[in-house]
């Protein structure tokens, strides 16, 4: 039976009830479908290049963002990691749109099968690990930490899910998702992609509170400013049988907390600047539509026609604008089409 030790400090409830008031916040304001679709795609790439940086992955944000739009003819093992990794987050997050969904140990090996795809043999991708491993400090190389044995790996894989699931209404969210974490470190159940399978399935958690990291923000993103303090404070150091009745995670739930916050507090500060970039500003003539409906009700082409010299196909972009900005609302169809503003009657 997994039973984590750890400790409700002030600095961690503090957090708590900060990160809490924040995602309220964050959650209340409405910002046109152009501005959230823009900013999900920002933190997809920020997500993606700081979790594969943070396993030594050498390409730079601005490199990634091109990967990601551009994928390469010849792909690279640098390159696949970033495409493996961004196909894992959209894929996660068409599932959470669909509605929540339990950890589970196959949605575990099929996260970790989706960031290893042709970069693992077929035998260690999607699977427990089946040899030993070790972890090497990044900066030395040297054996730092012994992780469990092959046949405890099952075991407490199971636990940790377990864990999870039956806690949920009884510990906070963010408390068992650092766990989770830390004790997914811990016990690095694969060969390899431990880290980005972790990072990724600790999304999961989040969203369950709200906090859907794959929309706005990237939680990663903060661990890979310091990754030295981020595997000192998620990692242990020696043999894990030596260690394992000694594991406080409340050092580490604390920093947890901390990441989170600076994250979701650089996307508040974000997100009006979003809002005025030159895909969300109103020109006159879009100005001319809101006006017209103002005044009428409603509008339709033929009548913004007279407002405007701008000619039919140009006319729908203007009010394609609208739509996506979520000023306007469509109805009818074809001929019969006409424009009302958002929510009014």
């Amino acid at each position: 039976m997994f039973t984590p030790s750890f400790t409700i400090t002030n600095r961690l409830l503090a957090n708590i009830k900060r990160i809490n008031s924040l995602i309220t916040e964050l959650n209340t304001p409405h910002f046109p479908n152009i501005v959230l679709m823009e900013l999900e795609r920002m933190a997809r790439a920020v997500s993606t290049h700081a979790s594969t940086s943070i396993e030594g992955n050498p390409l730079p944000l601005t490199e990634v963002k091109k990967i990601l739009k551009f994928r390469p003819s010849n792909i690279r093992d640098s390159e696949l990691e970033i495409v493996n990794y961004n196909k894992a987050l959209e894929d996660l997050n068409k599932q959470l749109n669909q509605g929540s969904f339990e950890l589970t140990l196959e949605l575990i090996l099929s996260i970790q099968k989706k960031i290893t795809d042709k970069l693992l043999s077929p035998v260690d991708s999607g699977s427990l690990r089946h040899k030993p491993v070790v972890v090497n400090d990044p900066r030395t190389g040297k054996i730092v930490f012994l992780p469990p044995d092959v046949k405890d790996v099952l075991p407490m894989m199971k636990d940790i899910i377990i864990f999870v699931n039956t806690n949920r209404k009884t510990i906070d969210p963010l408390i068992l998702a650092g766990i989770f974490h830390k004790q997914m470190v811990i016990i690095h159940p694969f060969m390899d992609g431990n880290g980005r399978t972790t990072r990724l399935a600790t999304k999961i958690l989040l969203a369950a509170i709200g906090l859907n990291t794959f929309h706005l923000f990237s939680f990663e993103n903060y661990y890979n400013k310091n990754v030295t303090k981020y595997f000192q404070t998620v990692g242990e150091y020696g043999d894990y049988y030596e260690l394992k009745d000694k594991v406080d995670f409340t050092p580490w739930l604390e920093y947890f907390t901390d990441g989170i916050i600076d994250e979701v507090l650089r996307v508040k500060k974000l997100l009006p600047e979003a809002a005025r970039t030159p895909q969300t500003k109103l020109q006159p003539y879009h100005d001319a539509i809101l006006k017209h409906i103002q005044e009428n009700g409603y509008i339709i082409d033929r009548e913004y026609a007279k407002l405007t010299d701008r000619a039919k196909a140009t006319r729908t972009l203007d009010f394609h604008k609208l739509l996506e900005l979520q000023m306007i609302e469509r109805k009818g169809k074809g001929k019969a089409t006409y424009y009302i503003l958002k929510n009014s009657n």
